[in-house]
């Protein structure tokens, strides 16, 4: 599987982002369709309206937020093949608008994605 990248939208997009794609479920504010550069606005991999309202960036809430998303990605995890065919194919940059990308959904999305979340066992 190819490399997955982390990317603010508010960063230009460089050649080694391989495929880009938008995570968000609203689009970045101010940024223009041409300055993201992404292939595709996947907003039924980004967490649902009310997890995100509930979360609102909030650290203290990080941990079940996280445990909340993983289980959302489980439930809709028809919505990543677009990533997953790509990422046979070589990097993808995960497109957010988030300010802390350690504590972002698109930080959960590649752990999923990864098949290696953090405090999950596999199988």
């Amino acid at each position: 599987m190819g490399r997955i990248r982390l990317k603010r939208a508010y960063e230009p997009a460089g050649r080694a982002d391989g495929r880009r794609f938008l995570v968000e479920r609203l689009w970045p504010r101010g940024v223009t369709k041409e300055a993201l550069a992404v292939e595709t606005w996947l907003k039924d991999v980004a967490p649902s309206a009310a997890l995100r309202t509930w979360y609102g960036h909030d650290a203290a809430k990080w941990p079940e937020f996280r445990r909340r998303y993983l289980d959302e990605l489980a439930q809709h995890d028809a919505a990543l093949a677009p990533l997953r065919e790509a990422l046979r194919r070589g990097p993808v940059t995960l497109v957010f608008a988030a300010r802390a990308p350690e504590r972002s959904s698109a930080a959960v999305l590649r752990e999923y994605l990864e098949g290696t979340p953090r405090g999950r066992r596999p199988g």
